[in-house]
């Protein structure tokens, strides 16, 4: 079973990322063949600093790596570095309907937040079904806002299969796996964690910041001797991704009990935080210090995924006439 899976190097990294795409994949591993790809092709919709670009690219695979990424197990990799996948997208585009693109949600919310709209953002999810499409993918896990995005690469296999396939399927149809046992990582006010929000805890954020951070969560005006209600709280909410159940079922105990305020609540979410990635902090510090490993890394991903792009996209042209 091939598993891909690819995350945008568009800012910092955050605990939305970590515990939506990260930390899945990199469980997922040793379930069987990992593809992972730094999504750089996809971030010149919103990143026009070609500087800013290449120190986000750095910065997402040493975060990825130090976070667990096992380059012994996962083939991972700058989507930019296997060129086939634009060849692909453009063949795809071809059959691609208007109508497919014009009802995708993502297009229409990132216009919604101020994007500029270009044509690489209205075609992005060609782009995306041919970095699914090109490595003959059959596992692609994605949160439920992305869902849409796996249906619309089926439906684009589906039809170049029937154009060109003659009763052979020349496209793997991928099955998505959709995690419904998370739901979204809320930021400090509440929306789901997100970099367009500007209400984002980064993965590796210094103690201070950190700190300054967590206080700017939001909550209500209970006085502090009363109880308070742990459900409708973010503190909890960001606490149980990181905490044992017998310490979320303490601080529940606390919050329901009163007598203490919000402040003494976001201290232990920050202790907890602090704890919980210390040893990856040490392994990214490790990491900054050798950025050859880095490239070498991503280097050796890029000839691996290309053997597979250049099958598949060799397979395409033949069966187009090119």
């Amino acid at each position: 079973m091939r598993i891909l899976s690819g995350i945008q190097p568009s800012g910092r990294l955050h605990l939305g990322n970590y515990f939506g795409m990260m930390e899945p994949a990199i469980r997922l591993q040793d379930e069987g063949e990992a593809y992972y790809f730094i999504a750089d092709y996809h971030s010149l919709t919103s990143i026009h600093d070609p500087s800013q670009l290449r120190d986000n690219v750095r910065d997402v695979a040493i975060d990825f790596l130090a976070c667990g990424l096992d380059p012994e197990k996962a083939v991972f990799f700058r989507q930019s570095d296997v060129p086939e996948v634009t060849e692909l997208t453009w063949i795809l585009s071809t059959l691609t309907p208007m109508g497919l693109l014009e009802r995708c949600h993502s297009y229409k919310d990132k216009i919604a937040q101020g994007v500029s709209p270009s044509h690489g953002l209205f075609a992005y999810p060609v782009l995306m079904a041919s970095d699914i499409l090109i490595y003959n993918s059959d596992l692609v896990p994605v949160g439920k806002d992305q869902k849409q995005h796996i249906e619309v690469t089926r439906d684009i296999a589906q039809k170049f299969n029937d154009r060109y396939g003659e009763g052979e399927p020349l496209l793997k149809i991928p099955e998505p796996r959709i995690r419904k046992d998370l739901a979204a990582v809320p930021g400090l006010d509440g929306r789901k964690m997100s970099k367009s929000y500007d209400n984002t805890i980064a993965l590796f954020e210094d103690e201070k910041a950190l700190k300054k951070k967590i206080m700017r969560i939001t909550t209500d005006s209970i006085p502090v001797e009363d109880p308070k209600d742990p459900d409708d709280s973010y503190i909890v909410m960001l606490y149980k991704l990181i905490a044992s159940a017998d310490e979320v079922q303490e601080m529940e105990d606390a919050f329901r009990r009163g007598g203490e305020g919000y402040g003494h609540f976001k201290k232990q979410l920050l202790e907890k935080l602090l704890e919980h990635f210390a040893p990856l902090r040490v392994k990214r510090a490790k990491l900054e210090q050798d950025p050859d490993f880095v490239e070498d890394v991503l280097q050796n991903g890029a000839k691996q995924a290309r053997l597979i792009a250049q099958e598949t996209l060799h397979r395409v042209r033949k069966a187009v006439g090119l």
